[in-house]
């Protein structure tokens, strides 16, 4: 599966499913969704086909009335409830801002005040989505997917006993829409730009600000929930869990590979700022979001080999494979294949595709009779530089100023793995 549904109107849809719990279940595929406005929906159009393909049974609805009579809702259909719950009470001007302002902390300020003035309609909310049929499937939606969409998110997350970091990554992943719903606000306004710089990004300290804030006050979300909402915590959960968690599947689907071609330039750079999100936040300073542009793919595509790795249909990863490369290694004779930007799909690879990937790219090198296959991760990452060494891989040294046209110079480790 792939965690954004694509629509041509929408820019934030995106399945919670996949997502693992402390006790090793993890939310089921399809039944839960998060999304931006879908008063952008239009009956008649491939978008509303696709939208109807899902099942969906109940649409909460997290706007103010006065946003839906401006901005329209969801076209009226029988195959779903409808429900309005406005969260916000007292509306926050973002624009009227400097634009210097730290996001952070204003916006997690502003989260806590949501979840204190809209104790009733969260607690509705809430038990809405406990209650759901499991085989009706739920969206909450606001008006970028972002802020009341991601409050109401991060709630039913840890409740079902997601750990923070993920509930943090799946608040940034706004960031992988942030420019099109910017050219959404931008058509609306006669081409102009908002004044507040931070419009449509959701920075990871701002979930992290939000929930360190209710911890402070109620010691845990749970805590939130039984004094703030008058729920039984316990109860709560226990039924969310019943609803959308399933056992971790004990079989997976075996992996195919298609050697990419242009066209598929945006889906990898898709996948990589995807996983540049689940890096960040987890504390790895590895890779950050729009560093790598569909035109790297493109030549990446052209100079060497990049590779997708799909599961039932959909990418679980991929790679590219360079031929030469100097930057990391200097000049070297014709005897290797380097890899490059190995990456999984966070949550929905099935385990073990990264160390798959890993062995196509080596058949790959093998297949043009190179004896080594080389890679590098930045030295600051021993976890990655761990990785690799498991998968058999020796450190040969370290290029302490490597170069790639994106920035400062970088140190990275050398590796090497002698091919049979």
């Amino acid at each position: 599966m792939d965690r954004h549904v694509a629509f041509d109107a929408l820019h934030n849809f995106r399945d919670l499913g996949g997502y693992r719990t402390a006790d090793g279940r993890r939310i089921r595929p399809g039944v839960l969704y998060r999304s931006d406005s879908l008063g952008k929906l239009t009956t008649g159009t491939p978008d509303w086909s696709r939208f109807l393909s899902l099942g969906v049974r109940t649409v909460v609805d997290l706007r103010y009335p006065w946003e839906i009579e401006r901005q329209g809702r969801v076209p009226a259909d029988d195959s779903y409830a409808y429900v309005n719950l406005s969260i916000e009470h007292q509306p926050y001007n973002q624009a009227a801002l400097a634009p210097e302002t730290d996001p952070g902390p204003y916006l997690a300020e502003r989260y806590l005040q949501v979840a204190e003035d809209g104790r009733k309609e969260i607690r509705t909310a809430l038990e809405t989505i406990a209650t759901a049929s499991t085989t009706a499937p739920l969206v909450f939606h606001c008006a970028s997917g972002k802020d009341r969409t991601g409050e109401l998110a991060a709630l039913v997350l840890t409740l079902l006993g997601v750990d923070e970091r993920t509930v943090v990554e799946d608040f940034t992943l706004t960031e992988l829409a942030s420019a099109a719903l910017l050219s959404d606000w931008q058509a609306r306004h006669n081409g102009q730009s908002p004044t507040w710089l931070g419009f449509g990004r959701a920075p990871a300290s701002v979930m992290r600000g939000f929930l360190g804030l209710l911890k402070e006050r109620y010691g845990s979300v749970e805590g939130y929930v039984t004094q703030a909402l008058g729920m039984d915590a316990e109860s709560l959960a226990a039924k969310l869990a019943a609803n959308l968690l399933e056992p971790f599947p004990t079989t997976h689907p075996p992996l195919t590979y298609r050697r990419a071609e242009p066209q598929d330039a945006e889906r990898l750079v898709h996948l990589r700022d995807s996983v540049a999100l689940w890096m960040l936040a987890r504390d790895i300073d590895q890779w950050k979001p729009a560093e790598k542009d569909a035109a790297h793919f493109r030549t990446r595509m052209a100079e060497g080999e990049v590779w997708l790795a799909y599961a039932d249909g959909h990418v679980a990863g991929a790679y590219e494979l360079w031929w030469t490369d100097e930057a990391a290694w200097g000049p070297r004779p014709a005897d290797a294949g380097y890899i490059h930007r190995l990456m999984t799909t966070p949550h929905l690879a099935p385990p073990g595709t990264g160390r798959a990937l890993l062995t196509h790219a080596e058949s790959r090198i093998a297949a043009a009779a190179l004896p080594y296959a080389r890679l590098d991760c930045l030295s600051t990452n021993p976890r990655l530089r761990t990785y690799y060494e498991k998968a058999g891989y020796t450190v040969t040294g370290e290029q302490p100023a490597k170069k790639d046209g994106s920035g400062s110079p970088y140190a990275v480790t050398l590796l090497e793995k002698h091919l049979p």
